[in-house]
């Protein structure tokens, strides 16, 4: 349907294209004075051309196309694993692998005893490792800068037999590879400020800016395991792939390694999730010169997408305060340490009553001051 306002009457043509203002979404109509389309709500003026253009524009928006080819992950040779065992933790369900010389061990993700549950079997083999690069010294030292000078942290946090606890484990990791060609509008405005004797006033051009081109995505980490927190293993990156190696059982000596428990099928809308943003971040930074851009709509289409499997080190310490379980993570190749802090309450509490009565002193200090004058 389709309004023309003229004279103060509004003329109805069925059959004739609809269109929506740009700026609020408002059906528009033709202005006969401007002889131009023009929203009712909003008053913006349009050339019926660029109007038609803006229209064919949406029409041929493209889907999102993002498949992966998975087809190509190593598998475990003949013997390949016979020394490695699992090991299962009754609490929560983790399920790690480590040489057959590891002995009786605590979970690294709630910090239970866990035990030998048998044979390694039933996993892709990883196609990479990145070994530890850092020891658990540096991990407590880490730990120890973390949370140094927090004065609300509870006392078992500053406890150095409780550290002690802090577990090496090698993290699985899907690591996406993929060509993407990018199609991206932007709603952009530029505002022009004007005054004379009586008025301020202010004039806000709209503009549909659009942005296409190709873009590569290497090795885009997706943890593969849902006892990690996405969160909390993309906070501790980036990890360096270009000290990876070609994946050996002997690296696993004397750590423990995550049994994935999300494959890369899985991992994909993760992966994707990364990848468009990171497509909007980079294709937003060639808009320049307006007062404000705002993402419209962006199609992503996948090239050549494939899923590597690697190992990634990480330095693991879980424990529960007040119920509630805190786990921090450092990057066991760069360093980098992350997690939550608990607040101590009673010592926060000990710490606003000295705050109140201090200002209240002050407070009483001054009125008593006013009063004597």
């Amino acid at each position: 349907m389709f309004e023309i306002i003229e004279g103060g009457s509004i003329i109805t043509l069925a059959g004739l294209q609809e269109y929506k203002c740009p700026c609020c979404g408002g059906a528009i109509a033709f202005d006969s004075t401007a002889q131009k389309m023009k929203c009712p709500y909003c008053d913006s003026e349009f050339e019926m051309e660029a109007l038609a253009s803006y229209d064919n524009e949406l029409k041929n928006q493209q889907e999102d196309q993002m498949d992966w080819e998975l087809s190509d992950n190593a598998q475990w040779q003949d013997g390949e694993a016979n020394e490695l065992k699992t090991y299962v933790c009754e609490s929560c369900g983790g399920e790690m692998i480590a040489d057959e010389n590891t002995a009786a061990t605590s979970c690294p993700f709630c910090g239970n005893p866990v035990v030998v549950m048998g044979q390694f079997s039933g996993a892709l083999k990883p196609d990479y490792v990145i070994p530890f690069k850092l020891d658990k010294k540096a991990a407590k030292e880490a730990l120890h800068r973390h949370y140094g000078g927090k004065r609300f942290l509870p006392k078992v946090f500053q406890d150095q037999n409780h550290i002690d606890e802090v577990k090496g484990v090698y993290v699985p990791f899907w690591l996406f590879n993929a060509d993407a060609a990018v199609n991206a509008r932007f709603k952009t405005t530029r505002i022009q400020t004007w005054s004379d004797s009586d008025y301020y006033y202010t004039k806000t051009s709209y503009y549909a800016v659009t942005r296409g081109g190709s873009i590569g995505f290497e090795r885009v980490p997706v943890d593969g395991s849902s006892k990690m927190a996405d969160d909390l293993m993309e906070s501790i990156e980036p990890f360096d792939f270009s000290e990876a190696v070609d994946f050996q059982t002997a690296y696993l000596a004397g750590y423990l390694a995550d049994k994935y428990d999300v494959d890369a099928a899985q991992s994909m809308e993760r992966a994707n999730e990364r990848i468009k943003k990171s497509a909007e971040q980079n294709f937003r930074q060639t808009v320049q010169g307006y007062a404000s851009v705002i993402p419209e709509a962006m199609s992503v289409q996948l090239q050549n997408g494939k899923a590597k499997y690697a190992l990634y080190p990480v330095w693991l310490l879980n424990t529960t305060w007040e119920g509630k379980q805190y786990t921090f993570a450092m990057n066991g190749q760069t360093g980098k340490m992350v997690g939550d802090l608990p607040l101590d309450k009673g010592a926060y509490r000990k710490w606003l009553f000295g705050l109140w009565a201090a200002a209240s002193a002050v407070v009483f200090g001054i009125s008593y001051l006013l009063w004597m004058l």
